[in-house]
């Protein structure tokens, strides 16, 4: 039996989507080293196909076109995402998943991975942080800190897609009870992001 509980703009009802893909990955196959320009190469997939979508400036190639804009954002959006499921993925057995959905008014992509029970308090504290600050004065406070000591985890990706696309982000907990004495729990993060289009 699973428990969620939901940070940000998460809807719990979404119309379908007029075109989808789905890309899913496997943390143990691959040390992880050696999956950031795969990481690379399917954010760009996804922005090239969903790019085609959106009209081109084909007449004046020296303009920036809504196309190229659009291409720019999604593959920004599904590599940082790709990034956070691959490192912060727990459980080896789970897959990481990467939906991107074309909707009549936005694009929603949602990032589905496993994540170490042990750190979804801390990660939970700072989605509130985040969901209550204006992100534009959280992310000088944390590039500040950011040179001031090492981070291991600093969350200027969510940040900049909140500041420079305008993004809406939410987040669903899906927690497991343990099936077997001793086990631990297992918590699936789904992140959900969604941009105007």
């Amino acid at each position: 039996m699973a428990t969620a509980t939901y940070f940000g703009d998460y809807p719990l009802e979404a119309p379908p989507s007029r075109e989808h893909l789905t890309m899913v990955f496997s943390s143990a196959t691959v040390p992880l080293k050696e999956r950031w320009h795969n990481n690379a190469l399917s954010a760009d997939f996804l922005a090239d196909y969903f790019a085609n979508f959106f009209p081109g400036n084909e007449t004046a190639p020296t303009q920036t076109s809504f196309r190229a804009e659009i291409r720019g954002t999604i593959s920004y959006i599904a590599n940082e995402l790709l990034e956070n499921g691959l490192k912060f993925n727990y459980d080896p057995n789970h897959s990481i998943s990467i939906r991107l959905e074309l909707h009549a008014d936005r694009l929603v992509f949602s990032l589905k991975n496993s994540i170490n029970p042990d750190i979804v308090a801390g990660f939970q504290a700072f989605l509130a942080e985040l969901i209550d600050s204006e992100p534009l004065e959280m992310y000088i406070t944390i590039v500040e800190q950011n040179a001031l000591e090492d981070r291991g985890s600093s969350g200027l990706g969510f940040l900049t897609m909140l500041n420079d696309y305008g993004a809406r982000l939410g987040w669903r907990f899906e927690t497991f009870e343990a099936t077997n004495p001793g086990q631990i729990p297992s918590v699936i993060l789904t992140t959900l992001v969604q941009i105007g289009v």
